[in-house]
């Protein structure tokens, strides 16, 4: 279980960390950068369909673990208070309600990603049309992917 921690916890140790924290979060970045050119030249490329699918891997493997967290009862570290301590492990007073956030925008982030699926492959919209919309989509999944790593360590307004 230690080692299934350690690996939903990992984050880069860098001073870029403030705009890409985490694998997830350093693919939907590339993912956000990566979707400007399909947008403006209105051709998708094969590379972004594999960083798409790469995205997903990283997001599934981040998924598996948390649900395997959740199920052997554990929270984010935001919600619960260190062994021994009145405080989260990151100093923080401890704020049940950003264990519900998290699965929230885990839940949106899942949305997104399937959404820019629907739009490569043009199934609810013309595909030029919708390759328009895939800086939007990436740009609003790298936020919820922030998000999700955010409240994780934060305490809310309470």
């Amino acid at each position: 279980m230690d080692l299934l921690r350690a690996f939903h916890d990992f984050t880069f140790n860098t001073s870029l960390a403030k705009l890409f924290p985490n694998p997830f979060t350093l693919a939907c970045f590339l993912l956000l950068v990566w979707s400007v050119a399909p947008a403006f030249s209105g051709r998708l490329g094969r590379s972004f369909v594999v960083l798409t699918r790469l995205s997903w891997a990283v997001f599934g493997l981040y998924g598996l673990s948390g649900v395997l967290l959740a199920l052997a009862g554990h929270k984010v570290a935001s919600a619960v208070v260190a062994a021994g301590s009145s405080v989260t492990k990151y100093g923080f007073a401890p704020d049940p309600k950003r264990n519900l956030e998290h699965w929230m925008y885990t839940v949106f982030a899942l949305s997104s990603l399937y959404f820019i699926e629907v739009l490569i492959a043009g199934k609810l919209i013309e595909r030029r049309k919708g390759l328009y919309f895939l800086p939007l989509v990436t740009l609003f999944l790298w936020g919820c992917a922030y998000m999700i790593g955010r409240v994780a360590v934060f305490p809310g307004e309470s």
